[in-house]
């Protein structure tokens, strides 16, 4: 098929706010969506199966850092990619490792050439350049494949973020160019998109948005947010990206994040988001509702015997109760984890189908205002 097709739908009329659909070939994806986590092949906690008919996901996430280490490359052509390896048969996105990188900081050094970094498995040493980097994705499979990055720390200097930037656009060359010499892998259509880096320096981040269009991806993500920035700041980096970015590529803010961080950029023009808040929250007693927050360990859920969140079309969610998951919970049984892990997704996944609808009805600001507070109600 032909490189991925992004199709606008709806404007809402006093926000950015934007339906639209990707078509990859995988299937198609309705924005705004939401993309659960899969690190390394899978979205801890949660079956594929459970993926598709309870959340309703439409897109996940791989890794390429840790999908590159463990199962390494050569179990995952064998396998004919990560869709047939793991049994996933929609889009798959992955992440260039940039991220990781960022994180490795005391276990990796950063020049011209890539990362040389050590394993967090065995302390084996690797290096990753942005050559190296399209290798493994093309290798893994992904319908959309990010370009390497830096990502530098919240409280960057100015000539450290300005350095950083123009370290990743020489990056995104090599990318690029790595990327066009090489085919697509088993059979269908592989996209690349660049990533806007520039820290929390206006001046930076749109000319790193100049930058990267230049590029005519098929599609162009924002990173280096929610990274320790305060939230305002947030929403001011998004909205000057979203303002420098084609308004016909679809727009990917990578690493976010609570429900309101969603509907807020939303607003603001993205198209597709990432976090693993939804399942690391709930792995740690808190659901996300269409009522608000619930912390399950709370004692006042111990006779509570309505369901999870009957606001859902979700079976786990209207099938078990808060004190059947407390009970679970308090007993360190793992299918408390699944079944919490299961409410977040499908809750956010609800969010951003409500979002789409809402858009293309054309009250999507009066709905965000009246929702963002009951989002952060704790119950």
């Amino acid at each position: 098929m032909a490189v991925l097709e992004f199709k606008l739908e709806a404007n809402d009329n006093r926000s950015a706010a934007r339906a639209g659909s990707i078509t990859t070939g995988h299937g198609v994806i309705e924005t705004p969506i939401f993309m659960p986590v899969g690190t390394i092949g899978s979205v801890k906690a949660v079956t594929q199966h459970q993926l598709v008919t309870n959340i309703q996901a439409q897109i996940i996430l791989g890794n390429t850092y840790h999908l590159y280490l463990r199962p390494g490359m050569e179990t995952i052509v064998a396998a004919g990619g990560l869709h047939r390896f793991m049994h996933w048969d929609k889009p798959i996105l992955t992440d260039s490792g940039g991220y990781q990188v960022f994180s490795l900081a005391a276990n990796r050094k950063i020049n011209e050439e890539g990362v040389l970094f050590q394993s967090h498995i065995d302390g084996s040493k690797h290096l990753f350049t942005p050559e190296k980097v399209m290798d493994i994705e093309r290798s893994i499979g992904a319908d959309i494949m990010m370009a390497f990055d830096e990502c530098p720390p919240a409280n960057s200097t100015y000539k450290y973020a300005m350095d950083s930037m123009q370290l990743t656009h020489r990056w995104l060359d090599r990318c690029v160019a790595h990327f066009t010499a090489t085919p697509d892998r088993y059979g269908y259509t592989q996209n690349l998109f660049p990533i806007v880096q520039g820290a929390v320096y206006h001046d930076l981040r749109k000319e790193s948005c100049q930058y990267i269009s230049s590029k005519h991806a098929p599609g162009n993500a924002i990173g280096g947010l929610s990274v320790g920035e305060p939230e305002p700041v947030m929403y001011e980096i998004c909205g000057l990206c979203c303002e420098n970015l084609p308004a016909d590529k679809p727009r990917y803010l990578m690493g976010v994040g609570t429900p309101w961080n969603i509907l807020e950029c939303i607003a603001l023009g993205i198209d597709m988001f990432d976090c693993v808040m939804p399942t690391r929250n709930g792995r740690n007693a808190m659901l996300f509702t269409t009522k608000g927050i619930i912390n399950i360990d709370n004692k006042k859920w111990e006779r509570d015997f309505s369901p999870l969140d009957d606001g859902l079309d979700c079976e786990e969610s209207n099938y078990y109760s808060k004190a059947y998951l407390r009970h679970l919970f308090k007993s360190g049984e793992l299918l408390g984890l699944t079944i919490a892990s299961i409410q977040n997704l499908a809750f956010y996944l609800w969010l951003v189908k409500e979002a789409r609808r809402h858009i293309i009805a054309g009250d999507f600001l009066s709905w965000k205002t009246e929702m963002v507070p009951l989002l952060k109600t704790r119950l």
